[in-house]
């Protein structure tokens, strides 16, 4: 038989040590280690460092200091397209990035007052080829000029009883539950800034947001009053509690009525929160059952809801009068 032959079923004998891979050298090299860490237990992980920012916050009674809140920005910039709708952007104050030109696009009326309207109020100016305009506004109907909102920035809840704390006035707190529509979020913003409301506060999820036509509805009210958002409604309602706020939410079938509300002097004059929620739909069930009344709006007709807009202008125009 040859030297280097081998029987069948014989083992290879072989000088080479183990691999990476093989379970010898780093089967051995990470024994001891122990298990991975929780991440909660890991100081550069996020888990860490939400589960540190929650013990601070419990440390500090549940309501953040001022100096630790943080302004949440919106998701991403808007477009607003067409001539017609980005002239009235700039007439209405709404806050504005750039504006946009197409290349080559007909100079009329709408386009040169824009032109002008955005060198009053030092916004960029720029033109861009056709293509581009297009793939920017993603495929919208721009007639060749469009305009770049930046993303609203959202107040912190408790930003809104601190500006009530320092005019020294009771808090005037509006809420907004499941309202979708931007125009009935405008709508809200432009009767709370009129009303003396000290802010509005929106859930940061299922809802409408501080877009271009909420503000467009507004009529330039977004500006002047803070609009804040909350990651859970009902919790907020209940730190709003806490901190001494009577909640009332608006319901057809509501346990008090308007006129009964703003006669209660201690009710309406003292710290308010007011709920409005969506039209047809109402106040969620959990956002009903937080509050410590429901008040109900009189009508002379079987009407059965009023818009949110309308119901939150009518109840905050009742209770300015009684603060007057």
């Amino acid at each position: 038989m040859p030297g280097n032959s081998q029987r069948k079923g014989s083992i290879r004998k072989s000088s080479k040590k183990p691999t990476a891979g093989s379970g010898g050298r780093v089967k051995r090299g990470i024994e001891g280690k122990g298990p991975t860490p929780k991440a909660t237990d890991r100081p550069y992980h996020k888990a860490h460092k939400a589960a540190q920012a929650k013990r601070d916050g419990a440390g500090q009674g549940g309501r953040s200091s001022s100096g630790n809140r943080q302004r949440r920005k919106g998701s991403d910039s808007e477009w607003v397209a067409g001539r017609n709708s980005v002239l009235e952007a700039l007439r209405e104050g709404i806050p504005v990035n750039a504006v946009y030109v197409a290349e080559g696009a007909e100079r009329d009326g709408r386009l040169r007052e824009a032109f002008k309207l955005a060198q009053d109020k030092g916004v960029s100016l720029l033109e861009v080829s056709k293509g581009e305009l297009d793939r920017l506004t993603s495929g919208a109907i721009h007639q060749g000029l469009a305009a770049r909102i930046p993303p609203y920035s959202y107040a912190h809840p408790d930003d809104l009883l601190d500006l009530a704390d320092k005019n020294r006035e009771k808090p005037l707190i509006v809420v907004l539950d499941s309202i979708t529509d931007p125009r009935n979020l405008g709508a809200v913003v432009r009767s709370a800034s009129g009303f003396g409301a000290h802010g509005v506060v929106i859930p940061e999820r299922r809802a409408a947001g501080m877009t271009a036509s909420a503000w467009k509805t507004s009529a330039g009210a977004a500006a002047r009053i803070p609009v804040a958002q909350t990651v859970n409604l009902v919790r907020q309602l209940k730190a709003f509690q806490d901190e001494g706020c009577m909640v009332v939410g608006l319901a057809a079938d509501g346990d008090l009525s308007l006129p009964d509300l703003v006669a209660d002097a201690d009710l309406a004059r003292g710290p308010l929160v007011v709920v409005v929620g969506a039209e047809g739909g109402g106040l969620s069930r959990l956002v009903s059952e937080t509050c410590d009344h429901l008040v109900s709006i009189p009508m002379a007709t079987t009407l059965e809801s009023l818009n949110a807009g309308v119901a939150a202008s009518v109840c905050l125009y009742a209770i300015n009068q009684a603060r007057s």
